[in-house]
């Protein structure tokens, strides 16, 4: 299941015995990094990692050929001896084919030392060991949270996939289809798609944007396709399904992580607002290093001693964090207070408190973020950067079980860009308890959607886009034919992962699409829906992108690019946004509207990216069998006022419905990547065929750093 902080991860209750934690020091010190004066840099910018976003692929119903953006080989064909192709998902032709994982389980309370006994670190071997690292404080709330394993996984920069070759190949494991997969052959897949085979030693220890970007990305599609998979699994009770964690272990036994060189101040390549749903995140990108522990610090040499200092926390409520305002935070010291036993202690002056003690008289910067409950997810969190704190003062007071527990008074440093405190007002405009500034319209749908849509112009005077119909979903007046007769499912209760009998999951390859979230999980470039002849409900987790918008969406207006659109909630990667709706024309005819008649409502889907390895025919020979051209000059829906971005955080995904012998074919709206609050949502427009090149070119003001200067 996919849940906040990890919760498609959230262990059952009992499952993790979080009073056997770790006891392991770090095998090595990082080299502390302090900020160069401004205008000076003490490294050269490294060469920015190329960032790609591949297109999905996958296998097209029977007699249909692939249509662009989609041109790759169908991997559901057949060889000549009956045996099924390797799949490549999605990611071209010449990547291993994946394979499932191993069962990762929760080891056993006595595993590794007997009862009682905490499990010990090998001892290290060369420079590719792993080093599981804790601070030693189990019992302390403010240090982890609930859902957290209780380790840290730490890994040397030199070599690190000697680790991996020591311990062995992972073993296969047959799932329903019959298909094996590895995991090691599905992380090689990634690391050859995002080009991190050769992370070097540089990248490791001071990243930039796109370092940090590709990283992320990696991570989340390799999470979630071990999310599909354990779905998949009749796991015993108890076993906790933790794809964050095994993701994350995955790619940092390969190396891949970055800013792993502990540093005072900002995180090269992560902005303040920047947000995270799940603690590895922050590990993997060197913002917090520990995965558990709420203070981050590391060992300054004063003269011939050395003493910690700090350098992140993450303020998740376990303890009584006093942080309402959002300028100042009361953080709880860790450590101590009342544990499971029941045994109560004093917090000690060691440590992380120590290092906080110490920054207090230093008054070094210290990166703060805040963890945010998240109501989507449920039990999970979303953590926000806030940017850099000083810490003001520190005391001792007794909590409400009489424990000592030191407190620090952390100040917000003047003059960063709102973070925290936008949640904040969005959450009093949610609650009507403030007025959104420059508001024209509550509700730009009037009813039309399940939730409203503000329209906002706080730059001008222009009272609103030219007249349009307000329509949520695509018009069809006539549905495209099936090439075969169409069976519905008879999930009563919804279609469920694992249902080797519901025909809904097999169009899919015996996975369901979606998460219980509404994330995408899938990398096929074709997702099947229920359709109108299915028997499940319309909160069925195959019909994602039927019911609507899911976040509150405002239409704005921008400071040179004409409306945008943007949301009021934070979106996690893979999240669905809306569908195109509009007007389904002819493909003949639309060069001519966005020509003559100045359309720029037009969608394409015969149109390739530049961005993506394009695989189609360069002679344009091959014709989209599903030639989907949408209109929304005069009715549409919010996706008509998403502008083009030559770096897209939001992609486009075909969508079919089949209903007896017709097919209705529509175009879902997904995250690239985690989007936060009041960030503007763009997707690439696309490049059209080659005869057309010339015609309707349009000057880009997109601002990326990747922009091609133009887009059509």
């Amino acid at each position: 299941m996919e849940q906040g902080l990890g919760s498609d991860s959230n262990a059952p209750p009992g499952s993790i015995d979080k009073s056997r934690v770790l006891d392991v020091r770090p095998l090595r010190s990082l080299v502390p990094v302090f900020p160069s004066p401004q205008g000076m840099s003490s490294i050269s910018t490294p060469q920015p990692a190329p960032f790609v976003c591949v297109p999905p692929s996958g296998p097209f119903p029977s007699g249909v050929q692939p249509f662009y953006p989609f041109m790759v080989q169908n991997d559901s064909q057949r060889t000549s001896g009956g045996q099924n192709q390797p799949s490549n998902f999605g990611f071209g032709t010449n990547i291993p084919a994946p394979v499932p994982l191993n069962s990762f389980r929760t080891p056993p309370a006595h595993a590794n030392g007997g009862p009682g006994r905490p499990k010990k670190a090998s001892k290290a071997r060369g420079s590719g060991s792993i080093v599981i690292e804790d601070d030693g404080y189990s019992d302390s709330l403010n240090h982890s949270d609930q859902y957290v394993s209780g380790f840290s996984m730490h890994v040397t920069d030199d070599d690190a996939s000697n680790s991996v070759k020591r311990r062995g190949r992972p073993r296969k494991r047959r799932i329903e289809n019959g298909e094996e997969f590895d995991v090691e052959s599905l992380v090689n897949s990634f690391l050859t798609v995002f080009k991190l085979k050769e992370f070097d030693d540089f990248r490791r220890s001071s990243g930039d944007k796109d370092t940090v970007g590709t990283i992320l990305l990696a991570f989340d599609l390799l999470r979630r396709r071990l999310t599909q998979l354990e779905e998949s699994k009749d796991l015993a009770p108890g076993i906790a399904r933790r794809p964050d964690l095994k993701a994350a272990t995955l790619l940092m036994t390969k190396g891949v992580r970055t800013n792993s060189t502990k540093r005072i101040g900002h995180v090269p390549g992560v902005e303040i607002g920047d947000i995270f749903f799940f603690r590895m995140e922050l590990c993997l990108v060197g913002l917090h290093a520990p995965s558990m522990a709420g203070i981050d610090y590391m060992s300054v040499k004063i003269t011939m001693d050395e003493e910690p200092v700090a350098v992140s926390i993450v303020s998740s409520g376990g303890y009584d964090d006093d942080g309402d305002d959002c300028d100042v935070l009361i953080y709880s010291g860790q450590g101590g207070v009342q544990r499971r036993d029941g045994q109560m202690f004093d917090q000690k002056l060691e440590r992380g408190n120590l290092a906080l003690e110490k920054s207090l008289h230093r008054a070094n910067d210290v990166r703060v973020v805040r963890g945010i409950k998240d109501i989507a997810g449920s039990n999970g969190k979303i953590y926000v950067y806030d940017g850099l704190y000083k810490i003001q003062e520190s005391w001792v007071e007794k909590n409400k079980s009489g424990c000592n527990v030191f407190k620090y008074k952390l100040v917000r440093v003047p003059g960063q860009p709102e973070a925290f405190s936008l949640w904040k007002s969005i959450q009093q405009w949610k609650d009507g308890t403030a007025t959104r500034t420059g508001i024209i319209l509550p509700d730009l749908t009037s009813g039309a959607e399940s939730l409203p849509v503000a329209l906002v112009n706080d730059v001008d005077s222009e009272k609103g886009p030219a007249h349009f119909t307000y329509i949520p979903t695509l018009k069809y007046s006539q549905p495209f034919p099936a090439p075969k007769p169409s069976t519905g499912c008879h999930c009563l209760g919804g279609c469920q992962p694992g249902d080797t009998n519901c025909p809904c999951s097999q169009r899919n390859d015996g996975f369901l699409p979606y998460s219980s979230l509404g994330v995408l999980l899938t990398n096929k470039s074709l997702i099947h829906e229920c359709g109108l002849t299915c028997a499940c409900p319309p909160n069925c987790r195959n019909r994602m992108s039927q019911a609507g918008i899911k976040v509150r969406l405002e239409v704005f207006k921008t400071k040179n690019r004409g409306w945008g659109l943007r949301s009021w909630d934070p979106i996690r990667a893979g999240g669905f946004i809306c569908e195109y709706a509009g007007d389904i024309i002819k493909a003949s005819t639309a060069g001519d509207l966005g020509n003559e008649n100045d359309d720029n409502y037009i969608f394409d889907a015969s149109r390739h990216y530049e961005a993506l390895e394009p695989v189609h025919d360069s002679t344009n020979s091959k014709k989209a069998p599903f030639p989907l051209v949408i209109s929304a000059k005069n009715n549409g829906n919010v996706a008509r006022f998403m502008n083009h971005s030559c770096t897209p955080n939001v992609f486009w995904q075909p969508v079919l419905r089949e209903s007896n012998n017709d097919v209705f074919l529509h175009i879902a709206f997904f995250a690239i990547r985690h989007i936060p609050p009041m960030q503007e949502v763009t997707y690439d427009y696309g490049i059209v065929p080659p005869e057309k090149a010339d015609k309707g070119k349009k000057k880009c003001l997109c601002g990326s750093v990747k922009c091609r200067g133009y887009f059509y």
